[in-house]
């Protein structure tokens, strides 16, 4: 029966064959997938450098007409944002701090069983 043998590793093929055939049709769905979502997002940053061009001409306009500085202050902040001072860490620290403690709900707010949103933020300023 040598036929039978043959029989067998021919339907093998045949089997992995077609699993392979399908993997490949699936990879090549989702290869068009992401085809079209990185156009639709370049599609959308064109969009929005555009918004972003016309945001920064009317800064630059607005800058000019109340004699701002633009590139002055640019500097300035770009000083502020590589030297942050040891006082404002601190206080960002702590800031943080407050935040984190208001969302896990043991912040002074909460720790009497109180709301953590302030009578003044919820709108009740008696």
């Amino acid at each position: 029966m040598p036929l039978g043998g043959a029989t067998k590793k021919i339907q093998k093929l045949l089997d992995t064959a077609e699993e392979l055939y399908n993997r490949i049709v699936e990879l090549r769905e989702q290869v068009m997938e992401v085809r079209e979502t990185v156009q639709e997002t370049n599609e959308r940053m064109a969009v929005l450098e555009n918004r972003l061009d016309q945001q920064g001409a009317i800064l630059e306009a607005l800058a000019e007409h109340e004699d701002i500085d633009v590139d002055e202050l640019v500097t300035e902040v770009a000083i502020e944002e590589a030297e942050p001072a040891e006082g404002a860490d601190s206080a960002e620290r702590a800031e943080q701090d407050e935040w984190d403690e208001q969302a896990d709900g043991t912040g002074p707010e909460t720790a009497a069983g109180g709301s953590a949103v302030s009578d003044a933020e919820a709108g009740n300023e008696d």
